[in-house]
């Protein structure tokens, strides 16, 4: 007996596979994050030091903070970095 399914040759384009979708989400993110910003002199934060009352502090230190850690992680790989068959 033949099978009647035909063989496929590529996979099923996915929804973020399309670059017009893809502008569509980095768009929508720079958009929150204005609004974000727009609206942060409105919510009323309890700032420990003086500078974290600031505008964009905790954008600013997410952002630092996460560079850090991933420059942080590149001297650890120095250190950790095993060769390919070392658990052989």
């Amino acid at each position: 007996m033949e099978s009647t399914k035909t063989p496929v040759t590529r996979e099923e384009e996915r929804w973020l596979d399309r670059k017009t979708n893809v502008k569509k989400i980095y768009k929508l993110v720079w958009i929150l994050c204005g609004l974000l910003i727009l609206i942060e002199p409105f919510v009323h934060k309890h700032a420990t030091w003086g500078f974290d009352s600031l505008l964009g502090f905790y954008g600013a230190f997410g952002f630092v903070g996460c560079v850090a850690l991933v420059l942080i992680a590149k001297v650890l790989r120095i250190f950790l970095k095993r060769p390919e068959n070392f658990y052989d």
